[in-house]
């Protein structure tokens, strides 16, 4: 199959989960950019009113807890960031319900650690709670607990869920998705740093996650996320490993989802591997 062919390929996908991180959810400046995620918000609901079946996975708990108490920058301690997480998240989750329900749409919060994904007997609660969701119709909005873990926060090291990328993969793994799509604030992946290189080449299509292709990651993300293109590349190994298909594309557009499910050469596809019955 050609590129393009294997693209079109992702209009087949039933199941999508969407990833979207803080810095698509904020302004540089830190501020919720509500406008995005009301674009965020419309496109998803109109895939739901397709029949498809969507999961969201939001950062953001704290970019947006930081924003509601007027805080001059964001908090540096645990403990800090935690209470300001557990503010952050009530206000993300307050206005996901009212924007989705102008559009028609329920939808329900699931807040996960990864000892809860390790517990096999809780992993199949978690898993039931997600079917038990789509089949009612309800869109499940997924973060991570960030007022109780502290892994992620406390050591800047991603040995959590790394800002959600692997997590997404993760709740990819648990719904049996057949796509998954992470929203960032880069076009795709490139061969290099395309901030530092102008030479750099966006990668359309990739088959298999190579050692030098981890090469090409380089380090972290933004400054208001934590998440760089390590922890997408760990998150395309479990999804694609998992039978899905995963795409990192620029969220600066929401409407780019609809254009990555129509076969569009936008963003970066990371093809699934074969999964034995």
């Amino acid at each position: 199959m050609s590129h393009m062919e294997l693209r079109k390929e992702l209009s087949k996908a039933k199941r999508i989960v969407v990833k979207v991180g803080t810095s698509t959810l904020t302004y540089p400046n830190g501020k919720i950019n509500f406008t995005r995620i009301d674009k965020l918000v419309r496109v998803l609901s109109d895939l739901a009113n397709q029949e498809k079946e969507v999961v969201l996975v939001t950062s953001g708990a704290i970019g947006v807890g930081v924003s509601k108490l007027k805080l001059q920058s964001k908090p540096t301690t645990v403990r800090e960031k935690q209470a300001v997480a557990a503010v952050g998240q009530l206000e993300l989750m307050h206005i996901y319900d009212k924007l989705f329900s102008e559009y028609g749409r329920v939808v329900g919060q699931i807040l996960l650690t990864r000892d809860i994904v390790e517990n096999h007997d809780a992993r199949e609660h978690v898993i039931n709670t997600f079917e038990t969701l789509i089949e009612m119709g309800i869109i499940p909005i997924v973060n991570e607990n960030d007022s109780v873990a502290v892994d992620e926060i406390e050591s800047g090291v991603n040995r959590v869920f790394g800002d959600n990328d692997t997590l997404s993969a993760i709740v990819g793994e648990l719904v049996k998705a057949d796509l998954l799509i992470i929203l960032t604030d880069i076009d795709g992946f490139y061969d290099c740093d395309p901030r530092k290189n102008t030479c750099s080449k966006l990668i359309s299509v990739i088959k298999d996650v190579t050692p030098e292709l981890e090469l090409c990651a380089g380090g972290v993300g933004s400054a208001r996320g934590t998440g760089g293109m390590v922890t997408k590349l760990s998150a395309a190994k479990i999804a694609t490993c998992a039978g899905i298909d995963m795409v990192i594309a620029n969220g600066e557009e929401p409407n780019i989802i609809m254009q990555i499910i129509d076969g569009e050469d936008v963003g970066s596809v990371f093809l699934r591997k074969e999964v034995a019955p």
